[in-house]
């Protein structure tokens, strides 16, 4: 018997492993367990670093199990002792930690994974790009465009063109380099459409997992072609130019997008242009509300540290909001009577009964805006003429508005962003 690592016969006992006697290398300090093979036939076997027999799994099926023995004494019996002895043995191998940790082992996990990967392709499907270079010129931003609208990976791209034309330039070079298979046609009218044609509408000979295809040419005899391949079940996508832009029509649905070749990027619909810019203006009129919010706090502090009673002005001119959620109109909703009762607040009662007026026109004009403090604040400002800290001080309702709200069983407040929203509890 020699060591799987080094064949050296140099060995000694190391203690039983699964009921078996177990053997330690004193050359190499490989473990290891009393072979099952005959030790004319152990010679003959190969072992790799990690003590693994090199044969297949299918001839190490055939190798027989006793070398030329006997016919009078091979009988049934020793022949299926030998083989289940055997296949625990392999067995044993294979699950063991060093077979896992093999080469032999991330190799066969490989082939298993690109197995797997073929299977997903052929279940899933590509896209494939036909290009008359010679009618329609596809820079890299146009081409990642084109693949953004398939369903499906492009993964095959053709292009047709008779590349010793001069006016074609180095643009064979450009995509050969970009992964397109080149085909080259004779110099003629239609040359490159009609090869287009006879290559394409049998593609699915070469190519059985297609599911798409970009016809990219502008020329109108292209259309026998998308409608072939239409009827035979693919997706078709006619790319053609027009001026600065290209038309992409899926043949399928009818449906049109367009692509500005100056401006590398998608040319949006009206319907998408008109939702950007109210979005636009929305954001723009957030940002001035808040501004304006911001302004009005302000200017209550600084009325308040300063001590100044700022009585209202009826012709100075008040700062208007693009959005109005509270204006001018809720100072004329309160009658006559109760002008006077309302620029005078007296006690706590009072004010919640203002306060709560003040956020039922609100949400009578905009039932979905939200009143926040620093809003309920200047809306009470420009009706009592006070800031609303003043009064709360002048008041002994508290030391400032915010806290007077907390606390008051009338209204609770509801943190929105930087600011709390004040909602009516009755």
């Amino acid at each position: 018997m020699k060591c799987p690592r080094c064949e050296s016969t140099s060995y000694r006992k190391n203690g039983r492993r699964n009921d078996k006697q177990n053997y330690l290398c004193k050359n190499c300090g490989k473990q290891f367990l009393e072979s099952v093979f005959p030790h004319s036939l152990e010679s003959e076997l190969l072992v790799n670093s990690n003590g693994h027999t090199k044969v297949s799994m299918a001839e190490a099926t055939e190798v027989p199990l006793v070398k030329n023995p006997p016919e009078e004494k091979a009988t049934e019996k020793s022949l299926g002792s030998c083989s289940l002895t055997l296949a625990e043995e392999l067995l044993e191998t294979i699950l063991s930690p060093d077979w896992l940790e093999s080469a032999a082992f991330s190799q066969l996990l490989l082939k298993i994974q690109q197995k797997n990967e073929i299977k997903h392709q052929l279940e899933t499907g590509i896209s494939l790009l036909l290009l008359d270079a010679e009618n329609l010129k596809l820079d890299i931003n146009s081409e990642l465009f084109l693949a953004s609208i398939c369903e499906y990976p492009l993964q095959v791209k053709i292009a047709f063109a008779n590349w010793r034309n001069p006016s074609i330039g180095k643009q064979d070079i450009e995509l050969y380099n970009r992964g397109y298979q080149l085909v080259h046609v004779p110099e003629g009218k239609n040359s490159a459409d009609a090869k287009m044609i006879a290559i394409g509408a049998c593609i699915l000979r070469s190519y059985p997992t297609v599911k798409e295809i970009l016809v990219c040419s502008s020329d109108g005899i292209l259309i026998h072609l998308c409608n072939e391949l239409q009827n035979q079940g693919l997706i078709v996508y006619w790319v053609r130019r027009q001026g600065q832009a290209l038309h992409i029509e899926n043949r399928n649905t009818s449906k049109l997008t367009h692509y500005s070749l100056a401006m590398a990027t998608e040319v949006p619909s009206f319907e998408k242009v008109v939702e950007q810019i109210q979005d636009l203006i929305k954001n723009e009129q957030d940002s001035i509300n808040a501004r304006l919010n911001s302004l009005a706090a302000i200017a209550s502090l600084f009325q308040e540290q300063c001590d100044i009673n700022i009585k209202h002005n009826p012709k100075q001119p008040e700062i208007q909001e693009i959005i109005p959620v509270l204006d001018n109109s809720l100072t004329q909703s309160i009658p006559e009577g109760e002008k006077e009762k309302v620029a005078k607040v007296s006690n706590g009662k009072t004010l919640d009964k203002l306060l709560l007026k003040i956020i039922q026109d609100v949400q009578k004009k905009s039932p979905k805006t939200k009143l926040v403090v620093s809003k309920l604040g200047s809306e009470l400002h420009k009706i009592t003429g006070e800031s609303p800290n003043s009064i709360i001080k002048k008041l002994k309702l508290g030391s400032n508005f915010t806290k007077y709200l907390e606390s008051s069983p009338t209204f609770t407040l509801k943190a929105s962003g930087k600011e709390y929203e004040v909602i009516p509890l009755l």
